[in-house]
């Protein structure tokens, strides 16, 4: 990857990040003010999993960030990145837990329609289905790394023959 590319991926991912840090999680914690006695305390595992979820979407941010600096120095295909893909993974399940915890918190009464609910947990199982994806694709890292291994082997054999 050219160092234009990534340098305008890592402002895009830090300008995003700080965005939801500095001015969504404040909005809506003055929002949740405004919630009636019945639902007063919801507020607060609501805040928890929001900053939570933002949290896990940071580190999934920081790791990609890593591994595309790897691509870019051409050591991608190496065991030091299965650490980065493994958080990715535990992330999004993080991710998707909370998500899932959301839903549970919402389903009782009537604080929101029963479709927002289902709602909530379709994006929940489209998170696990990311995560699904990404431990696919782990896979295929697994593959890689043990071809360039192979590869390097066959490589220092050929050199002693010649």
């Amino acid at each position: 990857m050219g160092h234009v590319t990534v340098l305008a991926l890592r402002a895009v991912l830090l300008a995003g990040s700080l965005a939801v840090q500095t001015v969504m999680v404040p909005l809506l914690a003055g929002d949740l003010d405004g919630l009636g006695e019945r639902y007063a305390p919801l507020r607060t595992p609501l805040l928890v999993i929001v900053v939570l979820t933002v949290l896990a979407a940071q580190t999934v941010l920081i790791c990609v960030w890593r591994l595309v600096t790897m691509a870019r120095r051409g050591t991608v295909f190496s065991y030091a990145a299965f650490r980065y893909v493994h958080i990715v993974i535990g992330a999004f399940v993080a991710a998707a837990l909370m998500v899932f915890t959301l839903g549970a918190l919402l389903a009782p009464g009537e604080a929101v329609a029963p479709g927002v609910v289902l709602l909530v947990g379709g994006v929940g199982l489209a998170i696990v289905g990311i995560a699904l994806v990404v431990l696919v694709l782990r896979m295929l890292l697994a593959q890689a790394v043990a071809r360039e291994l192979e590869a390097s082997r066959m490589r220092a054999e050929l050199a002693e023959v010649i």
